[in-house]
């Protein structure tokens, strides 16, 4: 009879085959999520000249899946406390996969916008179930890589709704891309079957025998038998207060980190929503102009696999930094008439520094605050950024109306990128003063003794 730690297990254990079916079904399911969430930046051009919505009314119905999103994390967050992280991705994958099927059977803007608001909830909560699972069972040296890689499927869903939007929305008109939503619920049988559960949650449900099977999948040289024991760490639950955030020096960086994850996301999701529209308004024709969201969900793909190498190489810092300012910069140029090859290498780059960014502002978030208060600081980060994703379509309908030059809706876009840049150059340096001030004082008190 041996004490078997699982955690320990699960960090140290080699790349399986088992890790690879974690991999594939938590991506997959990410991938469906992010084609849901940018289904609405390709129909939007279609659905304002059919139901001649102005550009405020369609900047709230962009931004009804986001209120969705934004409750959905916190409910489905809870949920799966008591139901499992397995459960609870699977009703979060048959809320948004039937309520984006239904939505092609809508007739008016009103009906759109409530079933976009509970695909929304359904979307949220995918979200932070799959990035948990995923961290679970992914071993700890490569664990940031993993769940990069997974995250990168959102990149891939946008880019699969822009490629076949092309095709389809001019040939076909806009209700099949809804209806294609409703691949996630034939899948749904193969995601029962294969999608595993939470060791932690089948510990603590004292559902052992289940548990001690998904660990000899995990690591298979172990050879784990009924007789030992399955050991759970035990785990600090008392959770930080949010005052702990402003304190020991850090209550600059919180603050600039708030700001940097408001910025990104009102970035990503206006591009997200508008981008098509605001170049067809410019005079490329809708082909092209969902061709431009594409590229730049390509490049949020390379962005976020290419951010994470760099950052293992190079400080968070400097990466975001200039992430951050290679957005702003291709932003800008955008609003100028170039050459096509151009034009798509500037999306590309927006879609690498922007979606990029946000994948690694939570690596740094992570790695920034003690272990104690960690998860309280990406809370309160992911919450303040979630604002932003909502502001993002309101302020692409406002410049909209308001009828700018071309150059200025981009260059309005690209703001929040320069306060995001600044934002994150300021992170750290109050802590490193206060550091390096009790540093002196130490040193001092040492040579006066």
């Amino acid at each position: 009879m041996r004490n078997i730690d699982v955690n320990a297990t699960i960090d140290n254990a080699s790349f399986t085959p088992f890790h690879w079916k974690v991999l594939f079904w938590c991506s997959l399911i990410i991938i469906f999520d992010g084609y849901d969430l940018v289904i609405y930046g390709v129909v939007l051009p279609l659905l304002m000249d059919q139901w001649a919505l102005n550009p405020y009314v369609a900047g709230l119905l962009g931004s009804s899946a986001l209120f969705g999103m934004m409750f959905g994390a916190m409910g489905f967050g809870m949920l799966s406390d008591r139901l499992g992280r397995k459960k609870t991705i699977l009703i979060c994958v048959v809320l948004f996969s039937l309520t984006t099927c239904i939505n092609g059977l809508v007739t008016n803007p009103w009906q759109f916008g409530i079933l976009r608001f509970i695909a929304g909830l359904g979307i949220g909560g995918v979200m932070p179930n799959v990035v948990s699972l995923m961290s679970e069972y992914s071993p700890k040296r490569s664990r940031s890589t993993l769940v990069a890689l997974m995250f990168s499927g959102y990149a891939v869903g946008g880019m699969m709704s822009a490629g076949l939007g092309i095709w389809i929305v001019p040939n076909y008109g806009w209700q099949i891309m809804f209806y294609l939503a409703i691949v996630p619920m034939l899948l749904l049988p193969l995601m029962i079957k294969y999608l595993p559960e939470s060791v932690a949650f089948l510990m603590a449900q004292d559902r052992k025998e289940e548990a001690r099977a998904l660990l000899q999948k995990v690591d298979p040289d172990q050879q784990i038998t009924r007789q030992d024991k399955l050991v759970v760490p035990p785990a600090n639950v008392q959770k930080a207060p949010v005052l702990e955030l402003f304190r020991g020096g850090r209550k600059l960086s919180t603050l600039m980190f708030w700001t940097a994850f408001f910025c990104c996301l009102l970035m990503v999701y206006a591009l997200g929503s508008w981008l098509p529209k605001l170049m067809s308004a410019a005079g490329y024709n809708l082909g092209s102009s969902l061709m431009f969201l594409m590229v730049l969900n390509i490049g949020a793909i390379v962005g976020a696999v290419g951010g994470g190498w760099l950052a293992d190489r190079f400080s968070l810092r400097s990466v975001l930094v200039s992430f951050f300012l290679l957005a702003s910069a291709s932003l800008v140029s955008l609003g100028y008439p170039h050459p096509m090859w151009l034009l798509y290498s500037l999306m590309a780059v927006a879609g690498a520094t922007t979606i990029g960014s946000q994948i690694l502002l939570y690596a740094y978030v992570a790695q920034f605050y003690p272990a104690n208060i960690r998860s309280t600081a990406l809370g309160w980060a992911s919450g303040i950024g979630r604002n932003g994703a909502i502001v993002g379509p309101m302020l692409g309908g406002t410049l909209l109306a308001l009828a700018l030059p071309h150059q200025m809706n981009f260059l309005a876009l690209a703001v929040p990128g320069a306060i995001a840049t600044v934002a994150i150059a300021l992170v750290g340096r109050r802590s490193a003063r206060l550091e390096a001030s009790q540093a002196g004082q130490e040193t001092r008190v040492a040579a006066n003794g």
